[in-house]
């Protein structure tokens, strides 16, 4: 045998090793038929630089907790729901409860290089589980921008606007964490499911 031919043959199953490698990817990605299951939460971030969470799931009629921070901003948490893919996901309304707009502080982004990185967002978030002794900070996805609604800059007076914020979850037997957002106060919250 000739070593072109031999090298004809190698790349020859190279090519047939990569495509069905290729084939067994697609078929495990396929999704099968079990349209019975409930859709899976997603922990990646909006695309479009904000959030289009305007009938957020789980939502309590009255909030967990309000926050109060500066110049006149005003945060509701409104659930605090514990997902099964090992994070919990924090919404609420970031309200400008004065009367002038206002531009919302960077420092809710938090101080991490990575973070700000992304602009304006709810990174600097945190909760706090006094029980096990540990926090736990915003997650981000595989390029570092936080789990977190992110895009905004200014609030008009009385305007409100809908937020998230995702975190690892506690142990299961945590119930009540404190949540901490910088320039505003701490509140305990209850986490449910």
């Amino acid at each position: 045998m000739s070593i072109r031919f031999t090298t004809k043959a190698h790349r020859g199953m190279v090519a047939l090793t990569v495509a069905a490698g290729l084939a067994l990817g697609v078929a495990a990605c396929g999704g099968g038929g079990d349209d019975d299951k409930k859709p899976q939460a997603s922990a990646s971030a909006p695309t479009n630089g904000g959030s289009d969470l305007s009938a957020q799931e789980g939502q309590a009629d009255e909030p967990l907790a309000e926050l109060k921070g500066s110049d006149g901003l005003l945060l509701q948490i409104t659930s605090a729901q514990r997902d099964s893919g090992g994070f919990i996901t924090v919404n609420g309304n970031l309200k400008n409860d004065g009367a002038k707009s206002i531009s919302v502080p960077s420092a809710l982004s938090g101080n991490e290089t990575e973070i700000i990185r992304n602009g304006r967002s709810l990174g600097g978030a945190t909760l706090v589980d006094s029980k096990s002794k540990k926090r736990y900070y915003v997650l981000r996805d595989t390029d570092g921008r936080p789990l977190t609604t992110t895009g905004f800059s200014s609030l008009k007076a009385g305007e409100s606007l809908a937020v998230f914020m995702q975190f690892p979850s506690p142990p299961t037997d945590t119930a009540e964490v404190t949540f901490q957002l910088p320039t505003f106060a701490a509140a305990a919250i209850q986490i449910s499911g």
